[in-house]
C-alpha cells in the first residue's frame, strides 16, 4: 500500500516546482493530495496548509489564485464596455526571433513553452500582431495585475485634475487627508507621492514577513495612514527615489478623498467603458465593502490591459475624440525623476520613449509609441522578483519590439 503521508510531502513539494508534475500527483488522488481547485486552495487556507497571502503560496497554487481574485478576497466590480474598441487580427510570423540572456540564444518558442507564461498580446495600434495563452487561460481570461495597477493609479490622479477635483501635483497630501497633517507624509506633495520620492523611510522586501509591504501593502483608510504616520523620514520630499507601495496605496487615499468616491466606478466611467474594454474587471479591496488598493490588484484581460496600454499612448483621449486626461499628461508621466532616471509617475522608463507598467511576478503593459507598439503580458514567474523567468520575459519584450 502507498504511505499516504510520503505521497502528499512529494506532491506537495511538487506544487512549488512545476504545474506539469502537480497534476500528476492530482492523478492519483486516492493516495495524495486532492487536484488543485479554488475551492481546495481555500481550504488549504482555512485549515492553514496554505499561505493565505499570495507572496508566499506555491507557484501552482498562485496559478489559481492569480486568476480568480474576486473568490478569495473582496473586490469590486469593473464593468465592462457596451461598445468593445475592436482589435484587428493581423498575426505576423515571430517563429524564427531568437533573444539572448546570459550570453545564450534562446527562440521564441523557448520562451512561449515556459510554466510561467500565462498570456501575450502584441499590439500596433488596433491590429494584433501575435496572441499566445497557456492551456489553461484564454482571451477572456482575467488575472492579478500588482503594481502595473499602480501606473493605472497615476492616470486616475490624471483624470482627477483634468475634471478639477484635484487643483495641482504640487498640493500637499495632508490638503486631501488631514489625518496625516503633522506627519512626514503630511507635507509630502502629489508629485511626490508618484515618483515615489516622499523621503519616507519604507522597506518593500517581499520576502520578509516583517517588512513594511507585508505589513501595509494591502492596507487602505485609517489602517493604512496609522501606518504611513508613524514612518520617519529620512530625505527631503522630491529628491529620493523609494519604490514604496504603501506610497501607492496612498495615492489611492488621495484619489478617494478628491473624487468623493471610490476609485473602481470612476474607473469605469472615465476609461474602461468609454475606452471600450471588452471584459468586466475586478479591483482588490482592503476589506468586504472597502477601498480599493491603489498600489495593486486590478484583475483583467490581457487584451483589455494591451488596450489601456493604447489609452495611454493616446495621451488619454478617447476612441470618439473627447480627452479625458490633461493634455500632455503621459509625457508628464514619462520624464524621469530626477531621483531616479527610470521612473516617471508610477511608470517604468526604459529609454527611447518606451515605457511600461511592471507588476511582481511578470505583469506587463510595454508601450512604445514611436512604433505605436504596445505589448500585455499575464504571468506567474516562480518568485515575485529576480527570477529566470524576469529576464527572459524582458529580453523577448526587447526582441519582439526590435521585430516590429
Amino acid at each position: 500500500m502507498v504511505d499516504r503521508s510520503v505521497t502528499r510531502i512529494a506532491c506537495a513539494a511538487a506544487l512549488g516546482l512545476t504545474l506539469s508534475f502537480a497534476s500528476l500527483c492530482a492523478l492519483t488522488a486516492d493516495q495524495a493530495l486532492p487536484a488543485l481547485t479554488k475551492e481546495v486552495i481555500a481550504e488549504q487556507i482555512q485549515s492553514g496548509e496554505a499561505e493565505a497571502s499570495p507572496l508566499f503560496q506555491t507557484q501552482a497554487q498562485r496559478r489559481i489564485v492569480f486568476a480568480n481574485t474576486g473568490y478569495f478576497a473582496p473586490v469590486n466590480r469593473i464593468e465592462r464596455s457596451t461598445n468593445p474598441l475592436t482589435l484587428n487580427n493581423n498575426f505576423r510570423d515571430f517563429s524564427t526571433l531568437s533573444y539572448e540572456v546570459n550570453g545564450e540564444r534562446f527562440s521564441l518558442e523557448n520562451f512561449l513553452s515556459s510554466d510561467a507564461l500565462m498570456g501575450m498580446a502584441v499590439l500596433q495600434e488596433r491590429d494584433v500582431l501575435f496572441e499566445h495563452y497557456a492551456p489553461d487561460h484564454g482571451p477572456a481570461s482575467r488575472w492579478i495585475s500588482f503594481s502595473v495597477t499602480k501606473s493605472i493609479s497615476s492616470m486616475l490622479i490624471g483624470v482627477a485634475l483634468h475634471d478639477g477635483y484635484i487643483r495641482s501635483l504640487d498640493d500637499r497630501v495632508a490638503d486631501y487627508l488631514p489625518r496625516l497633517a503633522g506627519t512626514a507624509y503630511g507635507e509630502a506633495s502629489i508629485e511626490d507621492l508618484l515618483h515615489m520620492g516622499s523621503g519616507v523611510e519604507w522597506n518593500e522586501d517581499y520576502e520578509d514577513p516583517a517588512s513594511d509591504v507585508s505589513i501595509a501593502g494591502a492596507l487602505n483608510g485609517i489602517a493604512l495612514t496609522r501606518h504611513l504616520g508613524t514612518l520617519p523620514r529620512i530625505s527631503a520630499p522630491g529628491e529620493v527615489f523609494n519604490y514604496n507601495t504603501g506610497e501607492a496605496n496612498l495615492v489611492g487615499e488621495v484619489l478617494r478623498s478628491a473624487i468623493g468616491m471610490n476609485a473602481a466606478p470612476y474607473l469605469a466611467a472615465k476609461i474602461w467603458q468609454p475606452f471600450g474594454m471588452e471584459h468586466n474587471a475586478s479591483w482588490l479591496l482592503d476589506a468586504p465593502n472597502g477601498r480599493e488598493t491603489g498600489g495593486c490588484c486590478i484583475s483583467a484581460s490581457v487584451k483589455d490591459y494591451a488596450r489601456l496600454g493604447l489609452f495611454a499612448m493616446n495621451d488619454g483621449v478617447l476612441p470618439d475624440g473627447t480627452r479625458v486626461l490633461p493634455e500632455g499628461w503621459m509625457r508628464a508621466s514619462t520624464t524621469p525623476f530626477k531621483g531616479e532616471s527610470a521612473y516617471g509617475y508610477m511608470w517604468w522608463l526604459l529609454g527611447d520613449d518606451r515605457y511600461q507598467a511592471s507588476g511582481i511576478f511578470g505583469q506587463k503593459i510595454f508601450i512604445n509609441p514611436s512604433k505605436k507598439v504596445v505589448i500585455a503580458v499575464h504571468s506567474n514567474a516562480a518568485s515575485a522578483t529576480g527570477s529566470d523567468y524576469a529576464s527572459h520575459l524582458s529580453a523577448v519584450l526587447e526582441a519582439i519590439d526590435n521585430a516590429i
